[in-house]
């Protein structure tokens, strides 16, 4: 009998292991190519995993649940198409994809600390080896956490739990750098960060409690993290976008027609970003330990409500090679595959810079929290007409304007507010200047 291995599937460069969140299919059924198997969950997203050949499911190799690193087998499928009764196998465990190695060794050489080499045969995963060196724990604490994943082993809940309890003892090694001011002034004294127990809450007749679901807790955690690492500095211009209002209005109808999709004024933020990207390239950088990663390729990511309520980043790559009418399928694509729970883990990675229009919920401002890597995220408000006074060769007149402000928060860690400031001010530049004779 031909049997098939279904392997837990590469999923980007930064992800090493998948959550089961449940099998589609039981032992016995008929599974087409291409048909979903089992769905999986990351940190960054959910998605299916399909069969690449056609048979019958003989043997799930791992239950819901239970974390797989990248590369493993987790279900046997007969390929002639012929159920068998599996007998009682030895998991055979494949070496891991050579990105996957890599990837391993760069989530190393990010961390600022290293801990000692573990005296167990204990599985740590790459995410669960970074948070305890960046939260000071050390290998014998690491190896008293209970763990609550498959064979005991430690899940990033059960870490990031251990640290939340105090637990985590930060040592010499595990010191973060000083901060440059601190190194030229040598009196400096740089404070611990006070750590805060979450305030009991009474629950009053009427209170609803209402537990988070699994991608709330990772947006949580993810925001505070954010937080934690970057000093964020926010700086607002206010750009007129009369031209391109006028401009959409005229070409909006002719787009659809042509191309059967909606052009939004998502592609044009997401050009004037580029441009000012390409003038401004230390904005598209990332930050690790004490260096700075330049990056080569701009790639956009656009935040996306989803009808959960939740949110997701969906990116593009590549951003500053597609012209207008790329950009509006691009966006198109992405959020409409977002709100579908389509996107492929490869899709929401790799984002270099990111926007979100708050103007999307009526908001004329927003304060936006870094997607880290990134260094800077930028919020675009609502477009809102305005009385203005209008500059012309024959004096100053008072006219109605489409008016919209421009929120750029950013690291202040890796960028001062001239640069912050320039760039936000070079993007309404950009859209201020837009040519109303412009084809698409």
């Amino acid at each position: 009998m031909s049997e098939y291995k279904l392997i837990m599937p590469k999923m980007g460069e930064s992800i090493a292991e998948a959550t089961i969140i449940s099998w589609l299919k039981n032992e016995g059924d008929i599974i087409e190519i291409d048909e979903a198997v089992l769905e999986i969950a990351t940190d960054k997203v959910d998605s299916e995993v399909p069969s690449m050949e056609s048979g019958v499911l003989i043997q799930k190799l791992y239950k819901e649940g239970d974390v797989v690193k990248v590369g493993e087998p987790i279900a046997i499928i007969s390929a002639n198409g012929v159920a068998a009764v599996a007998a009682p196998t030895e998991k055979v465990s494949t070496p891991e994809p050579i990105a996957v190695i890599e990837n391993t060794i760069t989530v190393a050489q990010q961390a600022t600390t290293t801990l000692a080499p573990s005296t167990s045969d204990r599985f740590y995963s790459p995410l669960v080896m970074n948070i305890a060196r960046a939260e000071g724990v050390s290998m014998d604490q690491l190896e008293r956490i209970l763990g609550t994943g498959q064979e005991g082993r430690v899940t990033k809940r059960d870490i990031l739990d251990f640290v939340k309890n105090g637990n985590a003892q930060p040592s010499a090694a595990s010191t973060p750098a000083a901060h440059p001011v601190a190194a030229i002034m040598p009196s400096a004294q740089v404070a611990p960060i006070a750590s805060h127990e979450t305030p009991a809450i009474n629950l009053a007749p009427g209170d609803e409690l209402i537990e988070m679901d699994r991608m709330r807790k990772l947006i949580a955690d993810h925001m505070v993290m954010s937080k934690q690492t970057s000093p964020h500095v926010t700086s607002f211009v206010e750009a007129d976008v009369t031209n391109i209002v006028n401009w959409r209005n005229k070409i909006k109808d002719s787009f659809k027609a042509r191309e059967g999709e909606n052009f939004t004024f998502t592609p044009i933020f997401i050009e004037a970003i580029t441009k000012a990207i390409k003038d401004f390239p230390m904005i598209n950088i990332s930050v690790s330990g004490d260096k700075i990663i330049k990056h080569k390729n701009i790639n956009i990511g656009m935040a996306a409500a989803l009808p959960s309520g939740n949110l997701i980043v969906p990116v593009i790559k590549n951003a500053d090679f597609m012209n207008l009418t790329g950009l509006a399928k691009s966006v198109n694509d992405l959020a409409g595959r977002a709100r579908n729970n389509k996107l492929k883990p490869d899709e929401i990675q790799g984002g270099t810079y990111t926007v979100t229009n708050v103007g999307t919920f009526g908001n004329v401002l927003g304060t936006p929290i870094i997607n880290q890597p990134q260094v800077a995220i930028m919020a675009m408000g609502a477009i809102v007409k305005k009385p203005a006074v209008i500059e012309t060769e024959h004096g100053d007149l008072i006219g109605i304007r489409h008016k919209m402000f421009l929120s750029h928060s950013y690291d202040h860690r890796v960028v001062d507010g001239a640069l912050g400031g320039m760039f936000v001010r070079r993007v309404a530049d950009y859209l201020e200047q837009w040519d109303i004779n412009r084809e698409v």
